[in-house]
């Protein structure tokens, strides 16, 4: 067994690598559902269509980092090919009291192509679960950098939560659009909005954060919460522009990446959401995958400005922004893990290239949850 492993796992580098020499990632075998062919069946019977709906793709963020859907470059590096992916940048990482020590360095740990790492977050024993949208697993990685899958037939799963006890779930972002449990048993935890299937919210289902109620908040151009029971029930007003989303380590605040800003909402007791507000604004970049740590310290990834990569960017809990820690790629998404959660880690996924990075920490993820 051990040996076909790792015969499979070379096929899938050598074919990765085959990929980068000409300029493209492979072909997915799962696509996220507005660039599945039968997408336009499904909308066509929506009671309320997607928003920017005209005929065409409907509106809404893309998730992991993925660009809209094009035509297949030409080999080579000829007339219409894409340039290549931006490469690491020198950084130097500066001191944030209790949170990183100066001089730190984000090591390598994993490299792939196209979509395939969002959402991450990390396992019971430490290791760091990533979803692979392109192939629907989960891979696991451990504090040896060995690589097995942990999850499979996700039906293009990409961001992954996991609650107080022990619920694990995974944005579904194929037809079939779903919130999926999977485990402590696999199923369908919800699929509908008022009536409609999620395809009907328009873009694809982005990020997830579990609460320890059995619900599940989770983002599609806006922010939602699925109950214990899988009723979806939408909050916050139109303006929001959703990615990211967590809880607080006590759950009782959500924070959503919106832009350029990070919003907050108050946690009721049955999960609802009140008091939108702005809880900070992100000094470079747009907000895109979040993660606290134990004190309540909230850490978001955001796309570099025209000063290049940005990194992660470290608040208070009262939304002062502590220090940003630097980062040689673009980063969208992290989460602390290893044997003691102060590892933490981070994705880069610019759809050709994908890489995960980690860096060790002062400060520790939180002890209840996975993220």
């Amino acid at each position: 067994m051990k040996a076909k492993l790792i015969l499979g796992l070379g096929i899938v580098v050598a074919a990765s690598a085959a990929a980068l020499a000409q300029g493209q990632a492979p072909a997915p075998s799962n696509l996220q559902a507005p660039s599945d062919p039968r997408y336009a069946d499904v909308v066509a019977k929506c009671k309320t269509p997607p928003p920017g709906r005209a005929g065409g793709p409907a509106a809404g963020p893309r998730a992991g980092g993925a660009p809209p859907p094009a035509a297949a470059p030409a080999q080579g590096r000829g007339a219409g090919t894409p340039p290549p992916p931006a490469g690491p940048v020198e950084y130097t990482v500066t001191a944030i009291p209790d949170v990183i020590a100066a001089g730190q360095r984000w090591t390598l740990v994993y490299e792939t192509t196209g979509n395939n790492a969002d959402g991450i977050l990390a396992a019971p024993d430490g290791s760091l679960l990533l979803a692979q949208n392109d192939n629907g697993t989960v891979l696991k990685i451990d504090g040896k950098k060995q690589v097995t899958t942990a999850y499979r037939d996700t039906n293009t799963g990409g961001a992954l939560s996991q609650n107080s006890r022990g619920a694990l779930f995974v944005a579904s972002r194929g037809i079939g659009t779903a919130i999926q449990q999977l485990a402590p048993e696999k199923r369908v935890f919800a699929n509908r909005y008022q009536g409609d299937p999620l395809e009907c919210l328009g873009g694809v289902l982005n990020d997830l954060s579990a609460d320890s109620k059995g619900g599940v908040y989770f983002t599609m151009g806006g922010l939602f919460y699925a109950d214990p029971k899988g009723v979806v029930t939408k909050y916050g007003d139109d303006s929001l522009r959703t990615n990211g989303v967590v809880l607080s380590p006590d759950e009782k605040i959500v924070y959503v990446t919106n832009g350029q800003t990070v919003a907050a909402f108050d946690v009721q007791a049955n999960g609802s959401l009140t008091n939108q507000r702005e809880f900070a604004k992100l000094p470079a970049g747009g907000g895109d995958g979040l993660s606290v740590d134990s004190t309540g310290r909230l850490y978001v990834t955001a796309g570099g400005g025209a000063g290049g990569a940005a990194g992660v960017h470290v608040f208070a809990p009262d939304g002062k922004l502590l220090g940003t820690i630097a980062a040689p790629r673009s980063f969208i998404t992290a989460a602390f893990a290893g044997p003691d959660k102060k590892t933490l880690y981070a994705v880069a996924n610019d759809r050709r290239v994908v890489e995960v990075y980690s860096i060790p920490m002062l400060a520790q993820g939180p002890k209840n949850r996975a993220k």
